[in-house]
Formats: C-alpha cells, sequence, structure tokens
C-alpha cells in the first residue's frame, strides 16, 4: 500500500495500517521537520494520538496544555471563555503543538511501526486503470522517477490533493470566501490566567484573529478576511504592512502583540474552503486536506486529517482483505468525512451569522451568506447540535451568538419535545404492557458496514428523525423494529422477543425491552404510544 503524504493524515494512516498488518510505504515530499500552520489540537483528537502510541511523547514534548478557548465575539464586545471540560468529562483539555515538531513525532511513529518512509520523494503521478489505482510514479531528491505498483493508494498530499486535482473533484465552498495572513511573533502577552493556554479568537470590522500560544513564548497569530476585498487591497500594499495595519484595527490582539517581535515575514493563504465530489473509489480514497478543509475557525483541521487517516486505513485494510465489502466501505468512508465536514461547516455558518460583536461589511455578507446556505428549523438544530457533545463548540454557538428566529424556535421545540416526551413515559409505567408503539415513517435500520477495530464488518445501522447520519444498532434493535408493527402491545412483542431470541429469561428481556423503547420515543425514533387496554 502507498501512502501519499507525511502530515497528520498521512502518518497516521500508514501507522493504523501497518499495525493492522499491511506492507506500506509512505512517500513525503519533503525533508521533516518542515513548518506547516494549524497548530491548536481539539480533544476529540486525543484518543487517536493515544491508540498510535504517541500520547506519552507528546506530553514531554512541552506544549502549552489547551483548556478551551476565549474569544471576542457574538452578542457582546468583551473576551468570553468556554472551556472544554464543560461538554466533555473524559478528555477535558488538548495541546497547542508546533508542527515541525508534532508531525516529525507521528511520522517518526510510523518508521517504528514498520512503515517504509521515503522523504524528499514527490509523487507526480497516481496511475489508474479503469478507474482502479494501481500504483505511483515517484521523483526522488536526484530526480530519478520511478514506479511503485500498488494495490491501494492513500492521498494524504494536503490541499494540492493529487488525485482530486487530476480527477477534477474539488469542490469550492461559496460560504467561505474567506483569506488569511499569519505569521509567528516572540513574547506576545498571554492572556489572564488560568486562560493563558488557550485560543484567542477576536472579531473585528474586517474580519477575525487567531493567536495561538506557542511553547518557547512564541504565538501564532492570523488574521482571516473576505477573500476579494483583500487581494484587491493588496494590490496597493505590500503583505507586511497590511497586515499590520490590519492588526491594528484590533482592540485586545494589539494590546497582545505591542511589544512582541516578529518573527518571520507574514504568509498568505486564501481560498481554502472546499469539499471533493468523490471522495474514496476503487483502491484509492483521499484523507486530510486531500479531501476537504473547512474555514479553520474551529481548528478542525488536524482533527480532520487523524480522523479520517484512521478511516482510511479502516478502509484499506477491509478493501484488501475482503474485495466483495470495497464498494460499500467506500460509501460508508465517504458518508463518514462528508458528516464531520458537515458539522464543521454548519457550526462555522452559525457562528459567522449569529456574530453581533461588530457592524462591517464583512459581518453582513456572512449574515447573508449564512441565510441562503444555513438550514432552518428543526433539520438545522438536529444536523449542527444533536449527538456532538465531544466537540463543545455547538455550547458557545448557542450560548453566546444571536441566534436566527427561526433557530431558536428549533431549539426551543426540539427541547419542549424531548422533555415532553421524558414526563409522558412516566405515566405509561403502571400500563407498560397494554401499551403499542409505531416507528417514525423515517425509522429504519440498514446492513452497511461498520467501524469496529481498525477495519469494517457489517454490521447494523439505525436511521431515524434525530439519527439521519445514521448510529450502529445491536441486533436486538433491528429485531425489536421489526417486531412493532402498530398493532402489537408492548406484552405480545416482549413474547416475540423471548421466542426469537430463544430465552426464557423474561425479566431481563423486559429490561433491555423497556429502555430500548424509551431511548427510540423519546429520540423520536418511535413517533407515539398508545395505551390499548
Amino acid at each position: 500500500m502507498v501512502v501519499i503524504g507525511g502530515g497528520p493524515a498521512g502518518s497516521c494512516a500508514a501507522s493504523m495500517a501497518a499495525t493492522a498488518g499491511l506492507s506500506v510505504v509512505l512517500l513525503e515530499r519533503d525533508k521533516f521537520p518542515r513548518d506547516h500552520i494549524g497548530e491548536s489540537l481539539l480533544p476529540a483528537s486525543m484518543p487517536i494520538l493515544r491508540e498510535l502510541g504517541v500520547e506519552a511523547e507528546i506530553a514531554a514534548a512541552g506544549f502549552p496544555v489547551k483548556y478551551g478557548a476565549t474569544m471576542v465575539w457574538g452578542s457582546g464586545s468583551d473576551p468570553w471563555t468556554w472551556r472544554f471540560s464543560e461538554t466533555n468529562q473524559e478528555y477535558t483539555s488538548a495541546y497547542q503543538v508546533n508542527r515541525s515538531e508534532f508531525d516529525t513525532i507521528l511520522l517518526n511513529r510510523a518508521r517504528t511501526l514498520g512503515v517504509e518512509v521515503r522523504e524528499e520523494t514527490q509523487v507526480i503521478e497516481v496511475i489508474f486503470q479503469d478507474d482502479r489505482a494501481t500504483g505511483v510514479f515517484c521523483n526522488n531528491r536526484h530526480e530519478a522517477q520511478f514506479f511503485i505498483e500498488s494495490r491501494m493508494v492513500i492521498d494524504c498530499s494536503g490541499q494540492s490533493s493529487l488525485i482530486c486535482r487530476a480527477r477534477n473533484l474539488r469542490q469550492w465552498d461559496d460560504s467561505f470566501q474567506n483569506l488569511a495572513i499569519y505569521g509567528y511573533f516572540q513574547n506576545a502577552v498571554s492572556l489572564p490566567k488560568p486562560n493563558e493556554n488557550n485560543i484567542f479568537i477576536e472579531s473585528f470590522s474586517e474580519g477575525w484573529v487567531w493567536n495561538i500560544p506557542l511553547k518557547d513564548n512564541i504565538a501564532s497569530v492570523g488574521i482571516v478576511l473576505d477573500s476579494k476585498k483583500a487581494s484587491l487591497d493588496l494590490q496597493s500594499s505590500d503583505v507586511e504592512t497590511f497586515f499590520q495595519r490590519n492588526l491594528s484595527y484590533t482592540k485586545e490582539t494589539s494590546r497582545m502583540l505591542q511589544s512582541a517581535k516578529p518573527l518571520k515575514s507574514p504568509q498568505i493563504v486564501k481560498d481554502w474552503s472546499y469539499t471533493s465530489s468523490q471522495i474514496a473509489g476503487l483502491s484509492w480514497v483521499l484523507a486530510g486536506d486531500a479531501a476537504c478543509f473547512i474555514d479553520p475557525l474551529f481548528s478542525s483541521g488536524v482533527h480532520m486529517a487523524l480522523m479520517s487517516g484512521v478511516l482510511a486505513s479502516a478502509y484499506a485494510v477491509t478493501a484488501l482483505s475482503d474485495p466483495d465489502m470495497e464498494i460499500a466501505t467506500a460509501e460508508v468512508y465517504e458518508d463518514m468525512i462528508r458528516r464531520e465536514y458537515s458539522l464543521f461547516r454548519e457550526l462555522a455558518q452559525l457562528f459567522y451569522q449569529t456574530n453581533r460583536s461588530v457592524d462591517s461589511y464583512f459581518w453582513e455578507a456572512r449574515k447573508i451568506l449564512g441565510q441562503s446556505g444555513i438550514s432552518t428549523g428543526r433539520e438545522a438544530f438536529i444536523k449542527a447540535v444533536s449527538g456532538q457533545s465531544v466537540r463543545g463548540y455547538e455550547r458557545a454557538v448557542l450560548e453566546k451568538g444571536d441566534l436566527p428566529e427561526s433557530f431558536k424556535h428549533a431549539l426551543e421545540s426540539q427541547q419542549n419535545d424531548r422533555h415532553s416526551r421524558q414526563r409522558e413515559l412516566g405515566m405509561y409505567f403502571s400500563n407498560w404492557d397494554n401499551l403499542v408503539p409505531y416507528l417514525h415513517e423515517d425509522t429504519y435500520v440498514a446492513r452497511k458496514p461498520v467501524l469496529s477495530a481498525g477495519r469494517f464488518e457489517w454490521g447494523l445501522v439505525l436511521h431515524s428523525p434525530e439519527r439521519q447520519e445514521g448510529t450502529d444498532c445491536s441486533s436486538f434493535v433491528a429485531l425489536l423494529l421489526d417486531l412493532i408493527d402498530g398493532e402489537a402491545n408492548m406484552r405480545l412483542i416482549s413474547e416475540r422477543l423471548r421466542d426469537k431470541v430463544n430465552s426464557p429469561n423474561k425479566t431481563v428481556i423486559n429490561e433491555y425491552l423497556q429502555r430500548t423503547v424509551e431511548i427510540l420515543y423519546v429520540e423520536g425514533a418511535i413517533s407515539k404510544l398508545e395505551l390499548v387496554k
């Protein structure tokens, strides 16, 4: 198997695949360590780093421990803070990392696990035969060209995305027409304790600024601006002057950088939000920035890279060991990547649309874009918020933003509906055996590949109004849904379940049945319970 690129996605995919027993060659254009933007991690990445076996080394590297974010954003002009511990009790922190060091740790781990890592080797072209990837043409540092045959190619080549570009798969996201200018500073003033290691985000008239405290008292600072307006302004100004002028428009960031020393000339990145019309195919898969990239507002880049690296490896292991699962697994992989991208996209749209701390062209334009691009009503709430508490940002959006009336109504309706259903359950307990459950018309179970211990296996996925993307379920749940026909009451369903599972233990079956029905009813998969005596 060939992995293109040695960033977090490539190193993770290669390490996981090697651990699963595959022979892996990783081809990296540069010589590590090398610089890279995107230094702020999320707690959602911590279990992946633990699984890769690098948790202790990263903890020992001296990266600042990040407990949350501090922002000037939303309905007021004063800084406010939220902490990961508010929504995630298991992983309450992440790190602010120097990517040159962080990425090298991951790449070296791949070597340790048996991956053949070839640095200073550039992949020129991925070769296809009848839509199936068969290998790659490369150049090494001596300009010698050679071909590597491979049964699977994982493209982690970053925003250059070799396969995406060659097959014309890229789809730009018009909702985030932004440009970023970033640089590094020595001796910036930190946020007051206990928030000194937080990422600081400040909205201002022309856009917003990130300020990420790195080790050795270095700060990564970037300005996100409207792409068209900034590109026009840059025609009459050099990048350094333009960068400093926009920083001067900020209140808090200017104060923090007042005595700081710039370390490098600022760099420009633009037109960065995109996805791909196809993310996986026969013997190939896109991961990390090669597949998609969303606006950096929520520091999602490394998380998306690591997550997709794990999933891309699982796809490769599955497709190579069980070719009959390849097409179905490619579809599931693509759905999972698009779901994560859509979550961050929806939340970013909400965050841009609900900022009321500044009035300007930048913010008015994004409110208008948000109105046309964002979902409305109950669907928007379900997509953006339901079941995503591990990330935490949705709480900040809901508490600090000036939400559209349609979204407020959706939030209130969803919360009231759940509370009402929970209260109703208490009234039914005394007549439980006589209750007849009715499935919602959008509730069903499908047989699909599901992630299991480094690969995909055939499993069952429950789809319902609030879980439209699907969630893994047991055969017990599938059997129960098959027995809910709008006529049988709980007593009869329990009897039929005992016959189906061949279990004489009535008490255990009834406990499972009642608990499962309660969950399905509160979440709306069961639309109603009717008492029939």
